[in-house]
């Protein structure tokens, strides 16, 4: 069976010296337009399906690391968080793939622009920040479909958090794993808006990961996903590529839902949404029927992304006073 140590091995052909006092890196956000969910293989995060993202661009993971002697030193923004914290302990699991020796230990600065653990995409951007740190600190000059691999083994969503954008993260059929990474798509839509609906800023009480596990493994409606992505893939690369944005969120709006159907479908059930974000979805639904063309997608966590061209954001800014409004492309909003 291949295991992590040994495609991290492979990539970095065992250059696990520093060539520089310490590595920096920036990584977006992205949010998923078709999801990523379920596992065929746990410990190399390999996906039973396909997924397409988009990058936030000015929110995501700036991260700073070196070398240190004791113990790791996690600090979580602006927190020196204890060794036995639930971030510092995977961090520090996934950074066992690049000890050079037991004794080396890193000294980790990172900090993230939206809340960590909250269904906010913070994983994602956060180990594709330590990925690229660390091809900055080994000066491993590795590309980025190489980087991508490594960070996909942190964080099956981090495949697709090295760019900006639309991007592509391909499931694969190889056992290794070497061909299941992320690709950027050439297409722009500078008319797309994505608003953050922050309902809560709590870490949510079942990890992405355990809960795919329970939703895979559970009985539940899960046969019928890899099939609806499928088609959902080969209705929304048409709808980019035509910047038919319209048709982008009542693609995306369907796949987070059914994403949301099948978990709950699972027994024992599992339900990531708090009251809040039913009535949001409600208001949503309810603004549309009377003409307002705003869509809704969800990761895994209670909090709500809207979809939206920006001929609409002032009645989406209306309609939801504290929306936080990022355009992915183009130039950044005042």
């Amino acid at each position: 069976m291949i295991r992590a140590q040994d495609i991290v091995t492979q990539l970095t052909s065992h250059q696990l010296t520093p060539n520089k006092s310490e590595g920096t890196a920036y990584a977006p956000v992205n949010i998923a337009l078709i999801k990523y969910w379920g596992k065929r293989n746990s410990e190399l995060n390999l996906p039973i399906t396909d997924s397409l993202s988009v990058g936030l661009r000015t929110l995501g993971t700036q991260t700073r690391i070196s070398i240190c002697a004791g113990q790791d030193q996690i600090t979580l923004n602006g927190l020196l968080l204890a060794t036995d914290h639930p971030f510092s302990q995977r961090t520090s699991r996934y950074l066992d793939l690049f000890r050079s020796s037991p004794a080396m230990r890193f000294v980790i600065d990172t900090k993230n622009d939206v809340p960590t653990g909250a269904g906010l995409a913070s994983s994602a951007s956060g180990y594709a920040a330590l990925v690229l740190a660390l091809n900055d600190l080994f000066g491993w000059q590795l590309d980025k479909s190489q980087l991508s691999v490594l960070a996909r083994i942190g964080s099956g969503s981090a495949s697709r958090s090295l760019w900006d954008g639309l991007v592509h993260w391909q499931a694969g059929t190889q056992s290794d794993g070497m061909d299941s990474y992320a690709v950027p798509l050439n297409q722009t839509l500078p008319d797309l808006r994505i608003g953050l609906l922050t309902l809560s800023a709590k870490a949510k009480p079942i990890s992405s990961r355990a809960g795919m596990k329970q939703t895979v493994e559970g009985l539940s409606l899960y046969p019928a996903w890899k099939p609806m992505v499928d088609a959902h893939l080969a209705q929304i690369i048409p709808a980019i590529e035509q910047g038919n944005i319209q048709e982008i969120g009542q693609i995306a709006e369907h796949n987070a839902l059914a994403m949301h159907a099948t978990m709950m479908s699972a027994f024992p059930a599992l339900c990531y949404w708090l009251p809040e974000t039913l009535a949001t979805l409600h208001t949503i639904w309810a603004a549309r029927e009377q003409g307002l063309p705003c869509w809704a997608t969800l990761d895994a966590g209670p909090n709500v992304k809207l979809i939206f061209d920006q001929a609409a954001q002032a009645d989406v800014e209306r309609l939801f006073p504290d929306v936080q409004i990022v355009r992915p492309f183009g130039i950044n909003l005042p």
